[in-house]
């Protein structure tokens, strides 16, 4: 059984996010594309726009020293240009660490991704480590 292009869309864009590889991120994604970030912190808000999102992506690594990393843990699909992605992050900042469930909403236009939400396991723990 072969995976569903959605899928296989989102795991190309963790392995590139993994990789450091923001070209081949950028490619994944619409030029009006929108991360919506959870919580009361420096990166909370609405980040419009593929270099938006890219800038976001590469301050992950700055805020944590290059620290910040993802582990998928899965993606499932609606068939309908919906996809859900599931991973743990981690990261050291200053004299905090952080390891933590996060879940990612895709919606998939075209096969370009047009618009992730963000959702943490623990608000409060997030916004304490991105203080």
């Amino acid at each position: 059984m072969s995976e569903h292009p959605d899928c296989a869309l989102i795991r190309r864009g963790y392995e590139a996010f993994g990789k450091g590889d923001l070209e081949t991120l950028g490619t994944l994604m619409t030029a009006d594309v929108i991360h919506h970030v959870p919580g009361n912190n420096v990166l909370s808000g609405h980040h419009k726009g593929r270099e938006a999102v890219l800038d976001l992506y590469r301050r992950l690594g700055e805020e944590t020293n290059g620290t910040y990393r993802v582990r998928l843990e899965n993606v499932m699909v609606d068939g309908r240009g919906h996809a859900i992605s599931v991973h743990v992050a981690q990261g050291d900042r200053g004299d905090r660490g952080i390891e933590i469930h996060e879940g990612l909403f895709f919606t998939i236009v075209g096969g370009k991704i047009t618009d992730i939400d963000q959702c943490t396991q623990d608000i409060d723990e997030s916004d304490a480590f991105w203080a």
